[in-house]
C-alpha cells in the first residue's frame, strides 16, 4: 500500500459512468474494476478498507480508494494466473474463515436480539432490587513470619509506634513499601481468617497476630462505609458483558446438548498430528 497506481476509474469517473438509473442504487454489488470478466465490486474494497492498518486510515480518502482498487487488480491478476483448482489448503482456509464470519454474525444477531434495554433492566433489578446495602473495609496490615514478632509489632503500636513505619520496615507482603494499605475491599475477598479478624475490629483499632497460610499478620482497621447499589446507568457496562455471556453459554449450551454434534473416535489418532501442516499439501 506504500505506492498507489493510478486507477482504471476514480471514484468520480465511476459514479460519472454508472447508467443514470443506477446512480440511486449503488450498493455492496456495483462494479469498480473488471478484471478478464471478473468484478471488483464496492463490497470488496469496503472489506479490504475495513481491515487496514489504523496508520493507513489517515491517508486521504480518495487515495484509498485508489490504492484498495489497485492492490485488488493486482490481487486478481496474480490469482487468475493459476488455471487448476483451489489447493486443499485454500479450501479448507475458506471454509475456516467462512464459519468464523458465519458464528459472528450468529453473535452478533443473537446479543441483538436478546441484550436490549429491557433485558438490562431485568438483570439489574434482579441483581441490586433486593441486595442489601454493603460494608466495605479499608485495613493496613504487617505481615511477618512468626507470632513472636507479631507480638512484638502489637507492643510497640501500642506504645505510640506508627503503623506504617513498622510496615515499611518489616512486612514482608507487596503493600509493605505502601505502609501495609490495602485499600477497600469487600467481604469475600480476603481469606477467611483475615477477613473475619477485619469485620470483627473496630474503627483504628489493632488487631491481636492472626494467622493464615501467608504468615502472620497485625491489622489495622483504618475505616468503614456502607456501598449501595449502583446507579443503573453505572453499572450497565457490567451488567451486559454479563449478559451477553450469559445468553451466549446459555445458547451454546442447549445446542450442544442436541443431537447434532458427533464426534469420531480413532484409536491411533496422534494429537500431535494437528502440527503437521505438509498434511494440508497432500492431494
Amino acid at each position: 500500500m506504500r505506492k498507489f497506481l493510478k486507477p482504471l476509474l476514480s471514484c468520480t469517473a465511476l459514479v460519472a459512468a454508472l447508467p443514470l438509473a443506477a446512480e440511486n442504487t449503488i450498493d455492496a454489488n456495483t462494479p469498480i474494476h473488471d478484471v478478464n470478466g471478473e468484478a471488483i465490486t464496492l463490497g470488496h474494497m469496503i472489506l479490504m478498507y475495513e481491515t487496514l492498518p489504523e496508520q493507513y486510515k489517515s491517508i486521504p480518502i480518495d487515495q484509498l480508494f485508489e490504492g484498495i482498487g489497485d492492490q485488488l487488480v493486482r490481487q486478481t491478476l496474480l490469482s487468475q494466473m493459476l488455471d487448476e483448482e483451489d489447493s486443499q489448503r485454500t479450501k479448507i482456509s475458506l471454509e475456516n474463515d467462512r464459519r468464523l464470519h458465519r458464528a459472528q454474525a450468529a453473535l452478533g444477531k443473537l446479543i441483538e436480539e436478546n441484550v436490549t434495554q429491557e433485558a438490562l433492566k431485568a438483570a439489574y433489578d434482579e441483581k441490586y432490587a433486593n441486595s442489601p446495602p454493603k460494608v466495605e473495609y479499608n485495613a493496613s496490615h504487617i505481615l511477618i513470619e512468626t507470632e513472636e514478632e507479631a507480638l512484638n509489632l502489637i507492643k510497640r503500636l501500642n506504645e505510640g509506634a506508627d503503623f506504617a513505619e513498622l510496615a515499611m520496615a518489616h512486612s514482608t507482603g507487596p503493600s509493605g513499601p505502601n505502609g501495609g494499605n490495602l485499600g477497600w475491599f469487600g467481604e469475600g475477598r480476603m481469606v477467611p481468617s483475615f477477613e473475619k479478624a477485619v469485620v470483627e475490629m473496630e474503627k483504628e483499632a489493632i488487631s491481636g497476630p492472626v494467622k493464615t497460610d501467608f504468615g502472620w499478620h497485625v491489622i489495622r482497621l483504618n475505616d468503614t462505609r456502607t456501598i449501595g447499589a449502583p446507579a443503573f446507568e453505572d453499572a450497565q457496562a457490567s451488567l451486559r458483558e454479563e449478559l451477553e455471556q450469559k445468553v451466549v453459554d446459555e445458547r451454546l449450551d442447549a445446542l450442544l446438548k442436541g443431537d447434532g454434534v458427533f464426534t469420531f473416535e480413532y484409536n491411533n489418532l496422534d494429537p500431535n498430528l494437528m502440527t503437521n501442516s505438509d498434511l494440508l499439501d497432500d492431494e
